[in-house]
């Protein structure tokens, strides 16, 4: 099921309604730091388990009088995606022990399939969010079945990844993550990169800051890629041991939220669709990205060293396969 964008109104959706598709750990995880920061008026859930709906709705909604906020939380529909400014899709079967990201495609494609038909049936027009894993082909696969302009169709990407890396330099350098500025950027996975050429810490080159200290301590670059790896391996071991991420992860998508209905151009590393950047065309894979009310204003396009457009391109590729193998390819 492909849909077109013939019949979409030109603008997108006003206001700040949210609908959040699935009530399992990350998306109430991203639900109660929505309602914290108040960003929303109406927060709608939508869940097959309707019980288990409900009993999130009540739950949080006894939170809202302790936020601050005038926040009302309903159990959702797909009618409620009507007059929704943004939908948060954190449905699908979850990521196994051992088990990557992209082995879970084949599952969740079809899952998608169901939901953005009813989605697209109720005349969505906002912009759509995705969470769920492999989360930059299954931001393809929701452009290609809604039928929705590019730019408001986002994925989370690496944002999360993004924050484990600064939490980890910061800790390294023994500053506060805020001091940190350094992307990690492809796909949300495996093949996933750190851009060291253009990090900052406290203003300082990161690359200025490792070869000023290997002069001291040779096995610098050792322990960076020992931490890159550690990052980029942390949601196996956080599953291995509760079963689940949900608080980083809620974390970040309430952060790509607030970008996006405050309309703050700002950059954040979600997955967009490139279209010539990166010589790379039609794939969604995690990049710095300007964000506001439309969604994607623009992406930004690193100036990488060889080494990391090499390791980009291959992580590319990755992708690209995945989501050739979905059948929703031109």
């Amino acid at each position: 099921m492909t849909a077109t964008n013939a019949s979409l109104p030109e603008n997108v959706t006003p206001g700040n309604k949210i609908v959040l598709i699935g009530a399992g750990a990350v998306g109430i995880a991203y639900a109660y730091a929505v309602l914290n920061q108040g960003l929303t008026d109406h927060l709608a859930i939508i869940d097959l388990d309707q019980d288990l709906t409900w009993a999130q709705v009540e739950d949080l909604a006894h939170s809202v009088p302790f936020s601050g906020n005038n926040i009302k939380v309903t159990v959702g529909t797909y009618e409620d995606c009507e007059d929704a400014a943004l939908i948060v899709n954190c449905a699908g079967v979850a990521q196994r022990e051992g088990e990557t990201r992209l082995d879970l495609v084949a599952r969740n494609v079809k899952i998608f399939e169901s939901i953005n038909k009813s989605i697209m049936d109720n005349g969505f027009n906002g912009i759509y969010l995705v969470a769920t894993n492999p989360v930059d082909v299954l931001t393809y696969v929701t452009w290609k079945q809604t039928g929705l302009p590019s730019n408001q169709v986002i994925g989370s990407g690496t944002v999360l990844d993004t924050a484990r890396w600064r939490h980890n330099l910061g800790k390294f350098f023994d500053l506060a993550p805020s001091a940190v500025h350094n992307y990690i950027i492809g796909e949300h996975g495996d093949s996933e990169l750190p851009v060291i050429s253009t990090g900052t810490v406290a203003g300082v080159p990161l690359h200025a800051m490792l070869e000023k200290e290997a002069a001291t301590n040779p096995g610098i670059y050792d322990e960076i890629d020992e931490m890159f790896v550690k990052t980029r391996d942390a949601a196996y071991d956080i599953i291995k041991r509760k079963g689940n991420t949900s608080f980083g992860i809620g974390s970040a998508l309430a952060r790509i939220t607030r970008a996006i209905l405050r309309n703050e151009d700002v950059a954040l590393p979600v997955s967009a669709l490139l279209q010539g950047e990166y010589a790379q065309r039609d794939i969604y894979i995690g990049t710095p990205t300007i964000l506001n009310r439309d969604g994607v204003r623009n992406v930004v396009e690193l100036r990488l060293s060889e080494d990391e457009f090499a390791k980009f391109d291959a992580s590319a590729k990755t992708l690209r396969e995945v989501v050739e193998s979905t059948g929703l390819t031109d």
